[in-house]
C-alpha cells in the first residue's frame, strides 16, 4: 500500500505540474494573443490613417487637375472668342466702303510719301493707289488693304497695311478687350 500512496502522490504531483504548465501556457497564449490583437489593430489603425492620406492627397489632385482643366477650356474660349473678334474686325475691314478706304489710303500716302521712293499694295487697291500716289508702283502685296512705302534701294520700308495696323491696335489693346469682355 505504501507504494500506492506515493505513485498516488507522484500522479498528484505531476497533475498539479501540469495543470500549472498548462495555466502558464495558457496565460503565455493569452498574453501573445493579446499583443497579437494589439498589434493588428495599431496596424489595421496606421494602415486606416494611410489610406485616408492617401485618399485626401488624391482627392486634392483630382480638384486640382479639374480647375486646371476648367481653366484650360475658359482661356481656350476667350482666345477664340478674341480671335473671333479680330476676325470680324478684318472682315469690316475688308468690306469697308470704296470711299473710306480711298480717303484712308490718300491720308498714309499724303503723310509718308516723302519717306519712300516705291509703294506696294495688295491687288484690289492698285489703281486706287497708282492715281494717289506720285512713287514708283513697285508691285502688289498679300494683305486686306494699305501700302509699304519703300526707299529706292530697298533698305528701308514702312509698313502701312490695315492688316499690321490693325494687329498692333488689337495687341495694344487686347488687355482692355479682355477686361470689357470678360470683366
Amino acid at each position: 500500500m505504501g507504494l500506492e500512496i506515493v505513485v498516488k502522490d507522484i500522479q498528484n504531483g505531476a497533475q498539479s505540474e501540469a495543470s500549472r504548465i498548462n495555466a502558464e501556457a495558457e496565460a503565455k497564449v493569452s498574453e501573445i494573443l493579446n499583443e497579437a490583437k494589439n498589434t493588428h489593430k495599431k496596424m489595421l489603425g496606421d494602415s486606416l490613417a494611410k489610406v485616408e492620406e492617401d485618399l485626401q492627397k488624391l482627392h486634392q489632385q483630382v480638384i486640382s487637375s479639374a480647375n486646371l482643366e476648367v481653366k484650360r477650356i475658359s482661356l481656350n474660349k476667350r482666345k477664340e472668342l478674341l480671335d473671333a473678334v479680330y476676325n470680324q474686325a478684318v472682315e469690316s475691314i475688308k468690306s469697308m466702303p470704296a470711299s473710306k478706304n480711298e480717303k484712308l489710303l490718300k491720308i498714309i500716302i499724303d503723310k509718308y510719301e516723302a519717306s519712300g521712293a516705291k509703294v506696294y499694295s495688295s491687288k484690289d487697291s492698285e489703281e486706287l493707289v497708282k492715281k494717289l500716289s506720285s512713287l514708283t508702283y513697285a508691285g502688289n502685296i498679300d494683305c486686306i488693304g494699305g501700302v509699304v512705302l519703300e526707299n529706292e534701294d530697298g533698305t528701308i520700308r514702312f509698313d502701312f497695311t490695315y492688316d499690321l495696323i490693325l494687329k498692333n491696335a488689337y495687341e495694344r489693346s487686347l488687355k482692355q478687350i479682355s477686361d470689357i469682355l470678360y470683366g
